[in-house]
């Protein structure tokens, strides 16, 4: 579980992480259809860069699409670079 929370704000279609009840990081994202995501852009506020925050975004993301029966295209760099690095996620991409 993580220390901090993660939300779907699909209003502004983005995940948010939030620290301190503000948004810390955000990524961005566009339905393709009712099971595919692509996420497009990741972003940290400048005064929450290097604590993890973005990893910890993308790995909640990530669980909340698989606990959807979700998926990802991972068309933002930060993404797809994350799941490079975590293979066990790897179920959940698709172009």
């Amino acid at each position: 579980m993580s220390e901090y929370p993660v939300q779907d704000n699909a209003a502004e279609h983005r995940f948010e992480l939030l620290v301190d009840g503000e948004v810390a990081v955000l990524a961005t994202y566009r339905p393709r259809g009712a099971d595919v995501l692509a996420v497009l852009h990741t972003e940290t506020q400048p005064d929450m860069r290097g604590r993890g925050l973005a990893g910890e975004l993308a790995r909640m993301t990530l669980e909340l699409l698989r606990s959807r029966g979700q998926r990802i295209v991972p068309s933002c760099p930060f993404f797809a670079h994350y799941l490079t690095e975590h293979p066990e996620y790897a179920d959940l991409v698709t172009h």
